[in-house]
This record gives structure tokens, sequence and C-alpha cells, in this order.
């Protein structure tokens, strides 16, 4: 694992007049001041300051009243909160041998779209995948549309690539592409897509049109990245989680332990920049970057929002906010 050290001089602090609400209506008012309009600016060079040591204070919760089932990834769009989400109807099942590629069966389910006012009242349900790919990933907001890869839920299958208006709703299928996509963004240097396997083991990089522009490996193996943003200069940030199995007097094989982090990756140069573990916990007991994830950043403060409780768990699913402050940059 690399962990170079980056030199990114950070933006100096957004003006409060130009702060917008992007996590919530209901979100309060230390949320509301740090959540700059150009959430990326100066994410890289803060979070380069994160130690396992960062206080990390939860200030607001925003509990979302509709069916959710099991959240994915989220981006936040002017007024609007997209959430992507699985809804599960009938589970894979572990084949005793790989039958060609796969290790599983395919199971069922239903690919949704969720898209929310800012205090996280239901707009529209956008249905999205086809035939077995019907898990929807990591998303990512350009400036005017969100990214969404629908893939089989199982490795080494197929995933299809939308691309959705964020004021139109419309939905385009941009491409489909023969192996898991995990997650997506959109690189705000180059204007391709940065996407990863099952287990964010591999990152892939596309044109619009699908054409695959490069691959490489993953140079972490601390966790694995369920949800992404781009970052300028090339970069993107990412949560995640792993399980890892517990002692034989904490469970044994069958017991797992959540582990968390945040991840900050150079896409050009293919490096780990800074990792580390992000341990606080939802309502549910799940660690807090299990799956959607988002930060911003104004001045030298951090803001996160993460999801990472299913809808038929703890109080349903909840949109975190957690902030940190760290050193001037």
């Amino acid at each position: 694992m690399k962990n170079t050290k980056i030199a990114i001089t950070r933006r100096a602090t957004i003006a409060a007049a130009s702060l917008v609400l992007v996590a919530g209506g209901a979100a309060t008012a230390a949320a509301t001041a740090a959540a700059p309009s150009t959430p990326a600016a100066g994410v890289a060079a803060d979070f380069s300051a994160v130690t396992r040591s960062t206080a990390w204070n939860l200030v607001d919760k925003l509990q979302l009243k509709f069916h959710t089932y099991h959240p994915e990834g989220i981006a936040f769009a002017g007024d609007r909160i997209f959430l992507s989400s699985v809804q599960i109807i009938e589970p894979t099942v572990k084949y005793p041998v790989p039958q060609g590629r796969y290790d599983r069966t395919p199971g069922k389910g239903i690919g949704h779209l969720f898209v929310m006012d800012r205090k996280g009242n239901l707009q529209k349900d956008i249905v999205l995948g086809e035939g077995n790919m019907y898990h929807p990933s990591g998303i990512d907001f350009d400036g005017t549309s969100v990214w969404v890869p629908v893939a089989e839920y199982r490795p080494n299958s197929a995933a299809t690539m939308y691309r959705v208006d964020a004021k139109t709703l419309e939905v385009h299928k941009q491409f489909t592409f023969d192996d898991h996509v995990g997650g997506v963004v959109r690189d705000k240097a180059t204007g391709h897509l940065i996407g990863q396997t099952w287990g964010s083991r591999r990152f892939i990089e596309w044109n619009l049109d699908g054409k695959q522009l490069a691959s490489w490996d993953n140079p972490g193996h601390f966790i694995d990245y369920q949800d992404c943003q781009s970052l300028p200069a090339h970069k993107m940030i990412c949560g995640g989680i792993t399980n890892l199995p517990q002692t034989p007097a904490a469970g044994g094989a069958s017991a797992t332990y959540e582990l968390g982090g945040i991840g900050l990756l150079d896409v050009h140069a293919h490096e780990l920049l800074h990792e580390v573990p992000f341990q606080q916990w939802s309502t549910a007991g799940h660690v807090a970057t299990r799956n959607p994830f988002k930060i911003a950043a104004d001045g030298n403060k951090l803001t996160m929002w993460v999801a990472p409780d299913n809808g038929d768990e703890g109080d349903g699913t909840e949109i975190l906010t957690y902030q940190a402050t760290v050193p001037a940059q």
C-alpha cells in the first residue's frame, strides 16, 4: 500500500453566502454551513490531514420514510438527493462448484434510483436494470447527470451503465460491460468514467461510449470501496467496508466484524494516496461507511454523508451527517 504524501493547495474558504444545503432541509445549522456549492473543493487536501485520531461528530440524522430496501450509492444534485438501492426478491446462492465463470446463481431483484427533495421526501422511483442485471451500485453526479451502473449480483458477470439527467430525470442507457461494475465516478479532469469491479479489486476507465481505455488493480487491500466521488486533478475519494472473521470467543468463523474506511486515490497515477479507518456505527449497528458515501470541504472542515442501514433495519434508512475539523493546510 502506498501512502504517498500529496501536495495540494486547498482553495480559500468558500463564502457562507455560496453555501447550499445538500443533505436535506432537516439538517442542523452546523451541517448546513459545511455544505459548499462546490463540494469537491478542498476535499483532497483536507482528507490528507485526517488520521486515525481525527474526531468525527454526528451532527444530523435524516430519516427516509419510504421503502429504501438495500441502499448502495448517494449523490447530491442541487435541490435533489439521489439514492441507488437494490430490492432483493430471490437471493443468490453459491454453487457447490463454479459453473463457467459464475460462482453463484443470478438471483432476482429490482434496481431502484430514488429521487428525493432536500427533506428526504420521495419524488420519483426510477427502476433501472434488465434481465439478471438488477444491482445498482455506487453513483456519481457530474454537474448535469447522475451515473448509475446496474450489474448482476455476482462477480465476473455483466453490467449496464446508465446516465440520468438530474433535472428532467430522463434515463439514457449508455453502454454495457462484460463484468460486474460496483461503482462509478466521472473524472473531473478528463471527463472519462472510472468504475470498479466486484469488491473494488480492479478499476476500469472508459470513454462515454463505453470504450475501455485502461484497467489496473486496486493498489489498496484495506477495504472494498462501495461508493466514490470524483475530485479535481485526477483524484477520487471512496468510502467502503470489509467484513472480517471474528475470533472463536466472539462467535467463530460464522461471525464477522465490519471494518469501515475512506480512501483517496489518484486515477491517473493509479496510486492510493491516503487511507484511514472509520469506526462509527449506525442505528442498526453497521459501520457508517457501509455503502452510500459522499463528502465535502469548507475551509478546514470536512462534512460526510452516509446511509448505512437498510429500510427494514433499526429506524430504517437514515442519512447520517458527520463533521471533522482538520489542521489548516
